[in-house]
């Protein structure tokens, strides 16, 4: 068999198709550059004026990590568990069933839930014994921390069900990517004070924010912040009701395309 160049032009061709009709896709190549400057560009300048190398190295950065990834992992987690119905295209079946959308919502994130446990309690525990992490000193807060940062996974998970539901799995991206956009600005590595004083308000609307600057306050004063704690609760009231909203509008849109039975590229 002779090599067509035809061929892998129409191959080529193809694939451009689908980034071109795709913007997840199309989003998916241009933010990561810019993601990574932003993040690791802060990072440096948190790094170069820090007067505190020991809380910057063995304290912030790893809770900051753990709680991250509980962030990260109560999203993921929720969005898999959709996801296997979609790639099995067992969702018009789950919808058609005596099931109703919320129930179907709630058991989703019960499996994060699982999900989490699974791959959180081994990390923290490896964190303790590699890095000195401190469970005991953040106390409480550790648990606050933790629950609000899920049901901001959860609000963000709802938004990126909807997209898929109503754009099928061209949007999968999103449900692997979509948290990474919130990085830079929710100061999870570095304080909100080293971020542009235009950014900061905008920051300040992002609920894992509040929980970070609360985190970095009890490894350096000891003091639980509650003033962040209530922001961050009351911000997060605010998301999962607008997810719920917009989850709700999507299915009824995707239910009027006729899209359910449809899932595919």
């Amino acid at each position: 068999m002779t090599f067509s160049i035809r061929r892998v032009g129409a191959l080529c061709l193809r694939y451009t198709y689908l980034i071109a009709s795709s913007w997840p896709r199309l989003l998916e190549l241009i933010y990561w550059p810019i993601l990574n400057l932003l993040t690791w560009g802060f990072l440096q300048n948190y790094a170069m004026a820090s007067t505190n190398r020991t809380l910057f190295v063995g304290g912030a950065l790893v809770s900051g990590l753990l709680l991250w990834e509980i962030l990260f992992r109560g999203q993921i987690g929720f969005s898999i568990s959709f996801l296997e119905e979609v790639w099995s295209r067992n969702l018009g079946n789950i919808l058609m069933s005596p099931l109703r959308p919320f129930e179907f919502v709630a058991a989703l994130m019960v499996m994060s839930l699982l999900r989490l446990a699974v791959g959180m309690i081994p990390a923290t525990l490896l964190a303790i014994a590699f890095f000195g992490f401190d469970i005991a000193r953040i106390g409480f807060g550790f648990a606050a921390f933790f629950a609000l940062l899920v049901v901001t996974g959860w609000a963000v998970g709802l938004v990126v069900a909807g997209l898929i539901l109503r754009h099928g799995l061209g949007a999968e991206s999103l449900a692997w990517t979509i948290m990474f956009v919130f990085w830079p600005l929710c100061c999870v590595y570095y304080p909100l004070s080293i971020l542009p004083v235009w950014l900061q308000p905008i920051a300040l609307a992002l609920p894992p924010t509040h929980v970070f600057e609360g985190m970095r306050a009890v490894l350096s004063d000891g003091v639980l912040r509650l003033d962040h704690l209530a922001a961050a609760a009351a911000i997060n009231v605010l998301w999962i009701v607008a997810a719920a909203y917009a989850f709700s509008a999507l299915l009824d849109r995707a239910r009027d395309a006729g899209s359910l039975l449809s899932s595919g590229e």
